[in-house]
């Protein structure tokens, strides 16, 4: 009987010291997860914390998408800015606020058949004779250059008839010269032809030249009439 009672406590205490070790161990797992949970949580903190950065880095470098498109069109507005046409409102006031023109040989062919055919015309009457010579340097029926263009020739003699006249082509009004320079330059420098309406010829109303009849009359300017081509459809 009291071996009987002695195994039972004996056993009795080895379930009690199991549960014991038992317990610790797993107040000491739950120890270990917490402070394997501790550090994740760190580590994810410090992590959060260096992706920020580097996704600011990122935006220095590359902007967001949104950022990138505000950005085109900023440098499109900038490089519509750049490219911007001259204006130009054909009176006397806007001619003399112009800065003194100079160029090369285009620009000088384009200043002296503004000077030797329209240098008594105003402002819009030069301007308007610029843009002939430039619609035909445009058009594959004359030639490529403003120079080429000023002193064509054939068997109906010069197209500007300055340049075979036989007279001297001197410069005598050089204030005159002056004016019809910086219309050139505007021209050249691209302010809109906005005047004759593609005209490739023009006269004076002296003169009745047969040609006229083959084109369509686009406007008078002062002394000179300006034409351009008929345009062609399928009917005709």
């Amino acid at each position: 009987m009291s071996k009987r009672i002695i195994w039972a406590g004996s056993a009795i205490m080895l379930m009690a010291l199991s549960g014991a070790v038992q317990a610790e161990v797993s107040q000491g797992q739950l120890n270990t997860d917490a402070n394997i949970g501790a550090g994740i949580a760190q580590l994810l903190g410090e992590e959060r914390s260096a992706m920020s950065g580097v996704s600011q880095r990122f935006d220095a470098v590359a902007p967001r998408p949104d950022v990138m498109r505000a950005g085109k069109s900023a440098v499109k507005m900038a490089s519509a800015s750049e490219i911007e046409t001259p204006e130009i409102d054909y009176s006397r006031n806007w001619i003399s606020a112009q800065p003194a023109a100079g160029g090369g040989e285009q620009f000088q062919c384009l200043a002296d058949v503004l000077y030797f055919e329209a240098r008594g015309e105003s402002v819009a009457g030069q301007a308007a004779v610029a843009e002939v010579v430039l619609n035909r340097v445009e058009s594959p029926k004359f030639p490529n250059s403003i120079c080429d263009v000023v002193h064509q020739g054939g068997k109906s003699g010069c197209q500007f008839s300055w340049t075979c006249d036989g007279k001297t082509d001197r410069v005598s009004n050089q204030a005159a010269y002056s004016q019809v320079a910086k219309v050139a330059r505007a021209l050249m420098d691209g302010a809109p032809r906005q005047l004759t309406d593609g005209a490739t010829y023009f006269h004076t109303p002296a003169v009745r030249p047969a040609w006229a009849k083959r084109f369509t009359r686009t406007t008078q300017i002062g002394s000179h009439i300006f034409y351009r081509p008929r345009v062609r459809t399928a009917s005709n």
